[in-house]
């Protein structure tokens, strides 16, 4: 059995022309986008389509901008059970040729996070598959799936719950008529 090797789609930066445009162009096949599900936790990887350029800005720099499509399978994060999930998203990465990293200990991180020091080959699929990581939910749940209410305490001890630990929970209390149990 052959072993698919984690899937490249590289472009050097030399070979790119300053003045037109490259058409990126990417459909890994079923053992990739398993490759792919498996680097990034998923169940399942059903689709991965990305269709865009990468083209110059201004006389040396670069960017890769088009449209990612993906479905994916998540376990849902308190069930376990798969939670599929459409993704649709454009996506822009600049690559600039004079970039520097900040030099301060403590730096503020833009607003503009698609900016980075351009490479000497652009790995399309790179980009891809960190862009389809940031793009899938966080906390995937299954429906109907809800966290339950953990409830610890030493032996012979009254647990505490959610409702103590709020801080108006025994204002409420006195306020309630003395025939009222709700």
């Amino acid at each position: 059995m052959t072993e698919t090797a984690f899937p490249t789609l590289p472009f050097r930066v030399a070979a790119i022309s300053g003045r037109t445009t490259t058409h990126v162009k990417l459909r890994p096949s079923a053992p990739e986008r398993a490759l792919i599900a498996k680097s990034l936790g998923l169940i399942d990887l059903p689709g991965l389509e990305f269709d865009g350029d990468i083209r110059p800005l201004g006389k040396r720099d670069l960017i890769l901008s088009g449209r990612l499509t993906a479905r994916a399978v998540q376990a849902c994060v308190v069930t376990l059970d798969p939670v599929p999930c459409t993704i649709d998203e454009a996506i822009t990465r600049k690559f600039i040729e004079d970039w520097q990293d900040p030099e301060a200990d403590e730096v503020e991180i833009p607003e503009d996070d698609t900016t980075e020091p351009l490479p000497e080959v652009i790995d399309a699929v790179s980009v891809v598959v960190e862009a389809l990581s940031l793009a899938l939910p966080l906390y995937p749940r299954a429906p109907g799936a809800a966290l339950g209410e953990a409830v610890f305490a030493q032996p012979g001890a009254a647990p505490l719950r959610d409702d103590d630990l709020r801080p108006f929970a025994a204002l409420s209390k006195l306020m309630k008529p003395e025939g009222d149990k709700g």
